[in-house]
């Protein structure tokens, strides 16, 4: 079974995200969008096309909770519903709840030094 197929983004805390990405669109010419983040498209002829998400959070998000990190990275798998329960059964601590949007399938596994590590398998195409 196919696990991680590449990295889907890389977030992390910033005291003040819209100046943060403000920093990094102008002096390292990050396309930012109106959300503080910037997406990177990859892919093309003989390949699947994606992309990989760079986003700094606010300082205070409990998105990344229950870990203290400041950041998080997001790993593209091919199939969540199959890879949770095997690292489940592998002994790794999973995070009982997953989500389901637009964006696609996510889950989370916290790594044995606490970092909350989020888990993504996009939708069909993508």
């Amino acid at each position: 079974m196919k696990r991680v197929t590449g990295i889907g983004g890389i977030f992390f805390k910033a005291q003040d995200p819209a100046a943060l990405a403000a920093w990094y669109r102008d002096h390292l010419g990050l396309d930012v969008a109106g959300w503080n983040g910037a997406v990177f498209s990859w892919g093309g002829e003989g390949s699947s096309p994606g992309m990989t998400i760079w986003s700094p959070f606010a300082a205070d998000t409990t998105y990344m909770a229950p870990s203290t990190s400041s950041f998080m990275v997001n790993f593209r798998v091919a199939d969540l519903e199959a890879l949770l329960p095997v690292l489940h059964a592998e002994g790794c601590d999973v995070v009982d709840r997953t989500e389901t949007s637009e964006q696609g399938k996510f889950g989370w596994v916290i790594d044995p030094e606490g970092n909350k590590v989020e888990l993504w398998e996009p939708p069909a195409g993508q």
